[in-house]
């Protein structure tokens, strides 16, 4: 076994040894200024990303579609990793529609923040319907286990799964009037933010 053994100024030494192990191994250090763990620390937040959308997007599809511009994409640095993930939607609808995360690996996509399944309801982890005085808010948050060190895609979709006659509007009112006075005449913005958490 080969040792690397850094000597302290003034005393003491640290020594780094590597495990006996088949093959090559590389193990790369930051080009930042910092500190090392010497342990793993359960818990720590290893890296944050944000999506955030601002414009509006509409749909009346009855099966369920991406939103634009709300998905963010993360590569775990361990397979034990945990994904925090939440949703903050603003969105509009003339009927009823229905919002739901999901994640995609390997071009896989699943869901991971429905309801059970009961019938012919929609299945999701948020419900709107009308409302003439503004977006509602839908809030979702989730911790994921993924098992993998392959990217993986979060993304927020929606559907109006009942009837084609609906639309949802994200980030914004049901109502496209331009009338300044209108409360539902707000525009709004969603996000999807997605943390890794070391276990």
């Amino acid at each position: 076994m080969a040792d690397i053994v850094l000597t302290g100024d003034t005393s003491g030494a640290i020594t780094v040894a590597a495990p006996a192990v088949a093959g090559t191994n590389t193990l790369t250090l930051p080009a930042s200024t910092g500190t090392l763990a010497t342990t793993a620390t359960q818990g720590k937040i290893l890296q944050v990303l944000q999506a955030t959308k601002t414009d509006t997007f509409s749909t009346n599809s009855t099966t369920f579609v991406d939103i634009t511009d709300l998905a963010v994409t993360i590569t775990p640095s361990s397979t034990s990793s945990k994904i925090l993930v939440f949703n903050q939607l603003q969105a509009g609808t003339n009927g009823h529609g229905t919002i739901k995360t999901v994640k995609t690996v390997g071009g896989t996509t699943s869901d991971i923040l429905v309801g059970d399944a009961d019938g012919n309801r929609s299945r999701g982890n948020a419900k709107i319907w009308t409302s003439t005085w503004g977006p509602t808010t839908c809030v979702a948050q989730l911790l994921d286990s993924p098992n993998t060190t392959s990217a993986v895609t979060y993304k927020v979709q929606c559907a109006v799964p009942h009837s084609a006659s609906y639309y949802i509007h994200v980030n914004r009112a049901y109502s496209s009037s331009g009338a300044s006075n209108f409360a539902y005449d707000v525009r709004s913005s969603s996000t999807i933010t997605v943390m890794e958490v070391s276990a």
